[in-house]
């Protein structure tokens, strides 16, 4: 997909987050099988305080999913591009995993309850994920489903 279709698709998409728990902007056929990218309310107030909605640095990380999540590959290699498992026994403690656990997954209230809800899947099945790009990497949550893989996002993490 290239980006500007990417940037119509993130536009799109926009007026309909605040009403929304997650909306699909598009789909991936990766070596995994489908992979729908979500996206939340949640992420684009972050990204936009951050500067990042919409802009290219936000629409080369969301391009990144089209990777898809490979078990085989699923901790990230150094300097590596795409979709990878975020740990929480990683020490010490980082910005990614206090904004994906204790800020969202790990939080009463935070959100991840009304995903896993909407995706008809148990939350302790939602796996922490990165989206990784060379600047920025995105967080979210899989869920690892028979119609394919969904990637909700909602976080924002520079490094």
């Amino acid at each position: 997909m290239e980006l500007s279709a990417l940037r119509e698709a993130v536009r799109e998409a926009t007026p309909r987050l605040s009403a929304s728990v997650f909306v699909v902007v598009t789909r991936f056929d990766t070596r995994a099988g489908p992979l729908q990218l979500c996206l939340t309310e949640r992420l684009r107030k972050r990204a936009r305080k951050a500067g990042l909605w919409n802009n290219p640095q936000l629409l080369t990380a969301l391009k990144n999913a089209a990777y898809g999540f490979d078990e085989a590959r699923a901790r990230s290699r150094g300097g590596a591009d795409g979709l990878f498992l975020l740990d929480r026994g990683f020490l010490p403690e980082n910005a990614m995993t206090r904004k994906l656990f204790g800020g969202y997954l790990d939080k009463p209230g935070g959100g991840a309850e009304l995903v896993a809800d909407a995706l008809g899947v148990p939350l302790d099945s939602l796996l922490p994920v990165r989206l990784v790009s060379h600047h920025l990497r995105l967080l979210g949550v899989l869920a690892r489903r028979d119609d394919g893989d969904w990637l909700v996002l909602v976080d924002v993490d520079r490094g």
